[in-house]
């Protein structure tokens, strides 16, 4: 198989617990793009806060906000934001079971509580920057939300309608912590519209992730690799099962198809 796009998950995947890459996971990129094999990054983080880590890694094709920002050779193909009465509907659940939450514009992140310990650690654990608190309503061009500080009894209240589930977030510390996932906006789907741009096949696609919110991606690619690291219940929905992210499972995952050497 002539393999021509790759997507890679940044948390659990690329970037090990304490926020760095392997030199394996560089040199991995580099032999991609020497093939000339599209390398994306397809995230839940907002793209405004991984400026530096794409820079370093000499990637430009983006996926951000679980699918709903994508942009290809400069080109924005992918917009959708949520609608306004989603996002409020959300933050009134939130404030009445007393979570916390964040709002990602493609330029800002909304905090409901930005002084809150747990928000302070969900900062720090993604390493972000551009952090505002939210005074008052903000439902206008919201890319991604997470929520923060619910148990898992709490889960149920926000998946009240059939177009939005909850994926908690696979990093350590943050098991309180749940991604906003459309059933019509995520990586999957953004995935489709890429490939669809780019006149590739799926069958041609390669994709590499660790967390629920990247089910939706495998089912759209050819070739999919948990990472040793993954949330257990995502192995079923991938081809393949890779080594740990500390352990060079993006090399490892692309050796056993014979790309990288």
């Amino acid at each position: 198989m002539r393999y021509k796009a790759v997507f890679l998950d940044i948390d659990g995947t690329i970037l090990m617990p304490d926020h760095t890459y392997s030199s394996s996971t560089v040199e991995a990129i580099k032999q991609l793009q020497a093939k000339n094999i599209h390398t994306f990054i397809a995230t839940g983080r907002p793209l405004h806060e991984i400026k530096g880590l794409t820079k370093a890694l000499n990637i430009t094709n983006l996926i951000g906000y679980n699918g709903a920002y994508g942009i290809v050779q400069g080109e924005k193909i992918v917009n959708e934001p949520f609608a306004a009465e989603t996002v409020e509907r959300f933050r009134k659940t939130a404030e009445e079971k007393k979570n916390e939450m964040v709002l990602y514009s493609n330029g800002e992140n909304y905090f409901t509580a930005i002084d809150d310990p747990f928000t302070q650690g969900f900062i720090k654990t993604f390493e972000m920057e551009i952090n505002v608190e939210l005074v008052g309503p903000k439902y206008d061009n919201i890319l991604g939300m997470t929520l923060m500080k619910l148990e898992e009894s709490e889960v149920e209240a926000y998946q009240s309608d059939n177009n939005i589930h909850l994926s908690q977030v696979n990093v350590p510390g943050m098991q309180h912590a749940y991604d906003v996932i459309r059933s019509n906006v995520n990586k999957g789907k953004a995935i489709q519209q890429v490939l669809a741009y780019l006149g590739i096949d799926k069958e041609e696609t390669i994709a590499f992730g660790d967390g629920m919110n990247d089910k939706e991606m495998f089912s759209t690619v050819g070739a999919s690799f948990a990472m040793g690291n993954a949330d257990p219940d995502l192995f079923q929905y991938a081809t393949h099962r890779t080594t740990t992210v500390d352990d060079s499972g993006i090399f490892n995952g692309l050796k056993q198809l014979g790309l990288v050497e």
